[in-house]
């Protein structure tokens, strides 16, 4: 039976290290729409929609053609938000798209929710990519993964795990923060208290394993790698977009809203 999946993007304006993200110009383009455009290009969502908390965020995601819904301010986290716009729809696999991605390859949700076809007892994946460049390694922004033999993570941390002991051997993966959940599941982590880990490394995946639950990591090297949370960041993915490949569509379609996606 072909599973029901739905790719929702959080998008919140306020934010502490730069406030109005998601409408912040990129190519003439407000950033939100880059992840939304790129996100249609995957063939595997039924639906796409951004769930926001500001009606200026809305406002823009409807101008250009794509779905949104205002969800309530008082989330704590994208997941949070995510799991409202899953609560009120009909769907087998939630794909959390963060806002921040505006390169993000559409390949990427492909090796997301892959892994669920074949295994019916998987509640959530992610994925991350190997490590080359050595100034991540000890960037506290770059979270690291590691994992068991059968790919589920056994821990995320901002600091270089495993220790290189011997460096010339070392191999170190970066996680990259896309997820992919079963709907019920979502819906419980939402109600799941902060864990003790989750706060120490601010981390919300460090919930998952601390009750007692698995994340399989699939690697990827499809990942450019640039997430913008500050202006700084704003001005790197302005030179990269210089690079029109960068920002081209390559296959273009309108997931479709359906029942349950209503803009208001």
């Amino acid at each position: 039976m072909a599973l029901k999946i739905i790719g929702v993007i959080p998008a919140r304006y306020a934010s502490v290290r730069f406030e109005g993200k998601p409408l912040a110009l990129l190519g003439g383009k407000p950033m939100v729409q880059h992840v939304y455009e790129r996100a249609a290009e995957a063939e595997l969502f039924e639906r796409l929609v951004v769930a926001t908390d500001d009606e200026r965020i809305r406002q823009a995601v409807e101008s250009f053609g794509g779905a949104a819904v205002m969800t309530s301010p008082e989330h704590r986290s994208g997941t949070d938000r995510a799991a409202e716009v899953a609560a009120a729809v009909d769907a087998d696999i939630v794909v959390n798209i963060q806002g921040d991605e505006p390169f993000v390859s559409p390949r990427l949700f492909d090796q997301l929710v892959e892994p669920f076809h074949d295994r019916p007892g998987l509640e959530m994946t992610t994925l991350c990519r190997r490590i080359d460049d050595p100034a991540l390694l000890s960037d506290p922004n770059a979270v690291k993964v590691v994992r068991d033999g059968a790919g589920y993570a056994l821990y995320f941390s901002r600091s270089l795990i495993p220790h290189p002991r011997n460096p010339e051997e070392h191999v170190a993966w970066e996680h990259i923060g896309l997820y992919a959940y079963r709907r019920e599941f979502l819906l419980e982590l939402s109600r799941m208290e902060p864990t003790p880990l989750e706060r120490t490394e601010a981390l919300e995946q460090l919930r998952v394993l601390e009750n007692g639950r698995k994340i399989l990591v699939t690697p990827t090297a499809d990942h450019i790698g640039l997430s913008v949370d500050t202006p700084a960041d704003l001005a790197k993915a302005r030179q990269l977009a210089a690079s029109p490949e960068n920002l081209r569509p390559r296959r273009r379609r309108s997931p479709r809203r359906g029942p349950g996606f209503s803009s208001t």
